[in-house]
């Protein structure tokens, strides 16, 4: 047998053997362990909004402490706006610039190193005593994790078999959303006060960055992704990998299937850098437009309401203080959407799961707008945090699985980067509603968004439930 032919046929039976994986407890505390990961990209996303009013106490976002960085004013980010702005600018470069490394270097190096940027580039930023190097230290942090989150997706999509792969993301997002509420009370309890005569909202900053180096600590030993090795022609680590994982499986008790006696053979595949102008050569040029459309219209939705809770709330009459707890009150649902999406995900088509929960977060958000009570906000507020987060986990799993393996990081990297960029810009725009129309115009504003989900994913997105990732994108 010629070797391009047996490679290519060791690859497939690669595949197949990953497929025919039992979902056994050592495969889901793989998850879990590199869950972890993506828990402090939330972590940052979400003290975003939760430390900026003690940042502004600090008189961090003066002209005097911004710098040059006042000059983005005329761009209408001015204050506390350039923090959001820097934060959302280095996720994007990040995904962009930075999200195909994955695809070149490995799985498993990059959501290494990319861990260990974020922790130390935010740790440094902790004890910046200006708005212009506080602003400059978030860009780079930034870029660490736009490049952690898309690899944290790539790998999780290659390893689970496609009947857990739904349950898998599941699982991935309440670890992560396990964050949010942490973060929540972190911030409540903390930055209003001063401990040790260190400011706030710098130790909500600096146990960030703390957890993300254990994190780096704990997942030294997850392997690298077979998918990616066997595509590398690293056929003998491939295999060696296989069957780590598949004798894992047996210890914990599982029969392996057996597999069909013909494996189609895979193509090979063209190494190195692979061009962006791959994502718009058929079959995958109409995906590519989908997901773009997609990240920029969820992002409205999920940080529209997640990261402005404080914000919204506050426009309706309530204090600071309290508007705090009731944040906190309201982040303690996070992790309860993909909590119940174990139960369910991989019963359910992935792009309905979607369309469903931006009609949930539609009208949950409009009712949210029309109330003053607190018991009415709060419980709102969970219905609304229930579909973001169903949304979230839904198209984690699915926009990993729309792209081939020599081009699934370089893929997501760019689709998502578009959710960044619609964050920095839709920060912009909300706190704009906000000051002229109130909440009603924010949940407007959200509602136009989720519409525009529901006739894209809804009219245009492919089926992936229960497929394999070869079937899928072949």
């Amino acid at each position: 047998m010629p070797e391009g032919k047996a490679a290519s046929t060791t690859a497939a039976a690669i595949t197949a053997r990953l497929d025919r994986l039992p979902a056994t407890r050592s495969l889901w505390r793989r998850i879990a362990i590199l869950s972890l990961g993506g828990a402090f990209e939330y972590y940052d996303l979400f003290f975003t909004g939760y430390v900026v009013p003690g940042m502004a106490r600090a008189g961090l976002f003066t002209p005097e402490s911004l710098g040059p960085l006042t000059a983005l004013g005329s761009a209408g980010v001015g204050g506390a706006g350039t923090f959001v702005f820097m934060t959302f600018a280095g996720l994007f470069i990040g995904a962009l610039l930075f999200g195909s490394a994955a695809d070149r270097f490995g799985r498993r190096a990059v959501f290494t190193w990319s861990m260990l940027w974020y922790s130390a580039a935010t740790l440094i930023m902790a004890f910046q005593a200006t708005g212009l190097s506080v602003d400059l230290w978030r860009l780079i942090a930034g870029i660490g994790l736009g490049v952690e989150l898309v690899t944290i997706d790539t790998y999780v999509a290659e390893l689970m078999p496609p009947a857990a792969r739904g349950r898998a993301f599941a699982l991935n997002q309440v670890v992560s959303f396990m964050a949010v509420p942490l973060v929540a009370l972190l911030a409540w309890r903390l930055v209003p006060e001063a401990p040790l005569g260190l400011d706030g909202w710098r130790w909500v900053v600096l146990l960030g960055a703390a957890g993300a180096l254990g994190v780096w600590l704990i997942r030294r030993r997850l392997p690298e992704s077979p998918r990616w090795l066997a595509r590398q022609g690293r056929m003998d680590e491939a295999v060696r990998i296989t069957e780590r994982l598949e004798d894992a499986a047996r210890h914990d008790g599982a029969v392996l299937p057996v597999l069909p006696p013909v494996v189609e053979p895979i193509p090979a595949e063209a190494r190195g850098p692979v061009p962006v102008a791959a994502l718009f050569q058929p079959p995958y040029r109409g995906r590519t437009i989908l997901l773009s459309v997609f990240q920029i219209c969820q992002t409205i939705g999920f940080y529209g309401f997640a990261a402005w809770v404080p914000s919204l709330l506050i426009a309706k009459g309530i204090t600071v203080t309290t508007s705090l707890r009731y944040s906190f009150i309201i982040a303690i649902s996070n992790p309860l959407g993909p909590m119940i999406g174990l139960l369910v995900a991989d019963r359910i088509e992935r792009k309905w799961q979607i369309v469903g929960a931006a009609l949930a977060v539609a009208a949950f958000g409009l009712l949210f707008s029309q109330q003053s009570e607190a018991g009415p906000l709060i419980a709102l507020g969970v219905l609304v945090t229930l579909g973001t987060n169903w949304m979230s986990f839904a198209f984690h799993g699915y926009q990993t699985e729309l792209f081939p393996t020599r081009i699934r990081a370089r893929a997501i990297g760019f689709t998502y980067a578009w959710s960044r960029l619609s964050g920095a810009f839709a920060g912009l725009i909300i706190a704009a509603l906000l000051r002229q129309g109130g909440t009603t115009g924010v949940f407007v504003f959200i509602a136009t968004a989720m519409a525009g989900i529901v006739v894209a994913v809804g009219g245009f997105g492919p089926r992936t439930r229960g497929r394999s990732l070869e079937a899928i994108s072949p």
